[in-house]
């Protein structure tokens, strides 16, 4: 299940699955390094256009192939495709993995509209293949114990979320300001994993959606031409109210500010970012004018989405039914967008 934390202990003794990995930047080669980590695949082949990035990846892999596409990838008998490579391709490419026979763990977004994502979780299903996305934060110790506390009910009814990413700067890769290759700005850079965090959290789908977009600090109101560098937005759940901001180049007189607090009739519980890190955080459950810390660096959280889909393809794990929350994610994401 995708619920299911990885067991740090756990390692895979049975013929590991063949890893091919399409896109080997830094993203790429430090989940490569985390299923590495886990002894449960083998690097069988590697395809990126830069011979720099090509030789970083066979420092951690020096057995891998080093192939020049997808298709030459899959030709190698891969068991699986691990896929970084910009939004616009993610679809189509985890669509042709997964007809092929490989299963997919491929970075979000995993489509760029609910349509997209709609036709990959098909495809996974049709196959009878794991599908994974590497919605990180899902994996922090701290977002699995205030999970845990809603589940259980500790905090009541949970009737209200407050979620914030904001970043004092913006990507440095010139296809994530394109519309059409990125889909959308940071709402779709930062906002899906917070829009990913309410939903896993609560188990609760999204019915509406109101927002405000801008650019360079006008609005958008409307033009396709240009993403969003700033989104504020509520979102109507089945029970919950939830506030959204998300911004790229904000003045937040830090790196950044990431949070994620839940409201509820007998508590509250938050999570977020230490001094402006990426990395550390630190979750609190809230009584009144009372805090208790949950968990609080250090927590090595990054590579484990990544190892714990390559665990389950190796104990043979097949469609993943959870995978349809990838689904709910997109749409919640389209009702932001107005689309």
């Amino acid at each position: 299940m995708i619920d299911a934390p990885l067991d740090p202990d756990r390692r895979v003794v049975a013929a590991r699955p063949r890893i091919g990995f399409l896109g080997v930047g830094w993203i790429g080669r430090h989940r490569m390094a985390a299923m590495i980590g886990t002894g449960a695949i083998e690097v069988a082949a590697v395809a990126d256009p830069s011979d720099e990035m090509a030789a970083e990846a066979a420092g951690l892999a020096p057995d891998a192939e080093r192939v020049a596409s997808l298709d030459a990838l899959l030709d190698a008998g891969v068991d699986g495709v691990v896929i970084a490579t910009p939004s616009a391709l993610h679809a189509e490419q985890s669509i042709r993995a997964l007809g092929h026979g490989a299963a997919v763990f491929c970075q979000k977004p995993l489509g760029r509209t609910e349509r997209e994502v709609r036709a990959v979780v098909d495809a996974a299903r049709a196959a009878d293949r794991l599908l994974g996305v590497d919605l990180s934060y899902r994996f922090t110790e701290g977002m699995r114990r205030i999970r845990e506390l809603v589940r259980s009910g500790e905090l009541g009814r949970v009737y209200a979320v407050d979620l914030v990413f904001h970043n004092a700067y913006g990507p440095d890769k010139p296809w994530f300001y394109d519309p059409a290759l990125a889909g959308g700005g940071c709402v779709m850079d930062l906002g899906v994993h917070l829009v990913d965090l309410a939903l896993w959290t609560l188990g609760e789908s999204v019915r509406s959606a109101t927002s405000r977009l801008f650019a360079g600090g006008e609005p958008l109101a409307g033009r396709t031409d240009r993403v969003e560098d700033y989104c504020v937005a509520t979102l109507d759940l089945d029970g919950a109210a939830v506030r959204l901001a998300c911004s790229w180049r904000l003045q937040a007189g830090c790196d950044a500010a990431i949070s994620a607090a839940f409201y509820g009739t007998q508590g509250g519980a938050a999570f977020r970012n230490v001094d402006g890190s990426f990395y550390d955080f630190v979750a609190e459950r809230h009584r009144g004018t009372t805090r208790e810390t949950l968990a609080s660096p250090p927590d090595h959280w990054g590579g484990r989405a990544a190892a714990d889909w390559a665990v389950r393809l190796a104990a043979g794990s097949g469609f993943d039914p959870a995978a349809e929350e990838f689904v709910a994610s997109a749409r919640a994401l389209d009702l932001v967008y107005g689309r």
